[in-house]
C-alpha cells in the first residue's frame, strides 16, 4: 500500500460485532478477566489481554500498531507526551555514568530535558549531527546513544540520517531520531538506519491541536551489546523485542506515562489525514518561504530553498517535500514581536502542527530556559519569528504576512 491507503487501512483492527469503522474508545480504567487463573497470566506476560490501561488498552494498541505501520518499525509505545516518548525512549538504556551525544539543534523543551538528566548523573555531549568526524572525536566509552531530529525546531537544521546511523553502528551505538517535524510522509528515519523513532503526536500527527501525546517506535534491528547495556539482560531472550519488552514491563509501565484512550481515538482520527495534510503543509510553506525571501532586510530559513545550508540533505531524503516550517529574521526583538502582533490569520502560540498557521517568537518561548551558547547553537536568536504554515489559502497568507511587514516598514525587492 502507498502513504495514503496505509493511513486508512495498515494495523487498523476491523469492529466486526457493529460494524464501526473506527476504533471504539475503550474508556475504561481497568479490564475484567474471566477468571484469577486468566488475571495472572496477563500480570506475568504469559498471555495477551488487557487488565490496567496504564499497561495497555485496546484503543492506544490501534494507535500504536498504525503508527508502526508507518514508520516501518517492529512495535510502538504510546505515552503521555512528546516528551515522555522522548524520556522513556532515552532512560530505557540508560543509567549513572552514561552520556548522550545529541545535535545541538533540538527544540527547547529536549534541551531543558537533557539537563534534567544531569542530576542522575546523564551527560549530553552537544555537536553538529551532521560533522561526522566531529561526532566520531566524541564518542567514549562512556557514550550510549546518539540523539538527532529530522529536522529540528527550531533551527531547521537537517540530518543526515544515514551517514549518522553508519558511524552509530560502527561503534555499537543506537540512533534515536524525533521525527516530529518531518513525520513519517516526509522521512521514514527506520529506512535510513535509525534504531529508534520518537514522534511528539501531539503535531502533525494529531493535526488539530486537540490532544497532547507521543509515540515511540522501535526499528528491532538493532543488536544490543549486554556488557554495555545490561538492564536488557533480562529482556535478551526477546531477541528483536529486548527494548521494548524492557521499556513496556519496565521503566514506561512504572512510571504511568501512558497515552488515555481519548486521546488515542483523537489521534487515530487526525492520522487519516496526515498525507493530504502534510503535502498542503509542505507546499505552502514552500511558497510562502519564497514570497518572503523577496523582502529586503529579511533572513528566510527553510529546507525547501536552494539557499538552505541543509538543502541538499533535505532533498536526498525526500526531494519534494520539506515540511511546514518556515523561519524569519527580521532584524531585532522590537520587529518580531510588531510581526507577531500585526499577524490577522495567524495564532499566536507555541505549538506546531495545527491546521491553522501558527506563529511564535522561540527566544522569550520555547526556548525561554536555554542559555545563550544552546540558543545560538539551536539556531535561536533575539529577531526569530517561527512560522508553523497552516493549509489555509497561501493567497491569503501572502496577503496577511504582506499586510503586517507593510505595518513594520519592510518593502519587497
Amino acid at each position: 500500500m502507498k502513504f495514503n491507503t496505509k493511513l486508512l487501512h495498515e494495523g487498523v483492527r476491523r469492529e466486526r460485532e457493529f460494524g464501526a469503522t473506527l476504533s471504539p474508545i475503550y474508556q475504561s480504567s481497568a479490564f475484567d478477566q474471566p477468571s484469577a487463573e486468566d488475571l495472572e497470566k496477563i500480570f506475568s506476560g504469559k498471555s495477551g489481554g488487557y487488565c490496567y490501561t496504564r499497561v495497555g488498552n485496546p484503543t492506544v494498541t490501534e494507535f500504536e500498531n498504525r503508527i508502526t505501520k508507518l514508520e516501518g518499525g517492529a512495535v510502538s509505545t504510546a505515552c503521555a507526551s512528546g516528551l515522555a516518548a522522548i524520556s522513556n525512549a532515552l532512560l530505557n538504556i540508560l543509567k549513572t555514568g552514561d552520556e548522550i551525544i545529541s545535535a545541538a539543534g533540538l527544540y527547547g523543551g529536549t534541551i531543558d530535558l537533557f539537563e534534567e538528566f544531569e542530576a542522575f548523573g546523564i551527560k549530553t555531549v552537544w555537536v553538529d549531527a551532521n560533522d561526522i568526524e566531529t561526532v566520531r572525536s566524541k564518542i567514549t566509552e562512556n557514550t550510549r546513544v546518539i540523539f538527532a531530529e529530522t529536522i529540528g525546531n527550531p533551527k531547521l537544521d537537517v540530518t543526515d540520517i544515514d551517514a549518522l546511523s553508519a558511524l552509530a553502528h560502527e561503534n555499537g551505538i543506537p540512533l534515536i531520531i524525533d521525527n516530529t517535524v518531518a513525520t513519517p510522509f516526509i522521512v521514514r528515519p527506520i529506512e535510513h538506519g535509525a534504531d529508534i523513532v520518537v514522534n511528539s503526536s501531539s503535531k502533525y500527527i494529531n493535526g488539530s491541536a486537540n490532544s497532547i501525546s507521543g509515540v515511540i517506535t522501535d526499528a528491532g534491528k538493532f543488536k544490543w551489546d549486554i556488557e554495555r547495556y545490561p538492564n536488557l539482560a533480562p529482556y535478551k531472550k526477546f531477541g528483536p523485542f529486548a527494548y521494548t519488552s524492557k521499556l513496556k514491563n519496565g521503566l514506561w509501565r512504572n512510571t504511568g506515562a501512558c497515552l488515555a484512550p481519548q486521546n488515542a481515538f483523537l489521534n487515530m482520527i487526525g492520522l487519516e489525514t496526515l498525507g493530504i495534510r502534510m503535502e498542503r503543509h509542505s507546499n505552502n510553506a514552500l511558497e510562502l518561504a519564497r514570497f518572503l525571501d523577496s523582502y529586503e532586510g529579511i533572513t528566510v530559513n527553510y529546507p525547501g530553498l536552494k539557499s538552505s545550508p541543509w538543502h541538499d540533505i533535505a532533498a536526498g531524503l525526500n526531494d519534494k517535500y520539506f515540511g511546514g516550517i518556515v523561519t524569519v529574521r527580521v532584524g531585532s526583538k522590537e520587529n518580531a514581536f510588531k510581526l507577531i502582533n500585526s499577524l490577522k490569520i495567524a495564532y499566536k502560540l507555541s505549538n506546531i502542527g495545527d491546521t491553522k498557521t501558527l506563529v511564535v517568537h522561540p527566544s522569550s518561548t520555547v526556548a525561554a530556559h536555554s542559555t545563550d551558547k544552546q540558543k545560538e547553537e539551536a539556531g535561536v536568536f533575539e529577531d526569530l519569528v517561527r512560522i508553523s504554515v497552516g493549509i489555509e489559502d497561501i493567497e491569503d497568507l501572502k496577503e496577511d504576512f504582506e499586510k503586517a511587514l507593510a505595518e513594520i516598514g519592510f518593502t519587497r525587492s
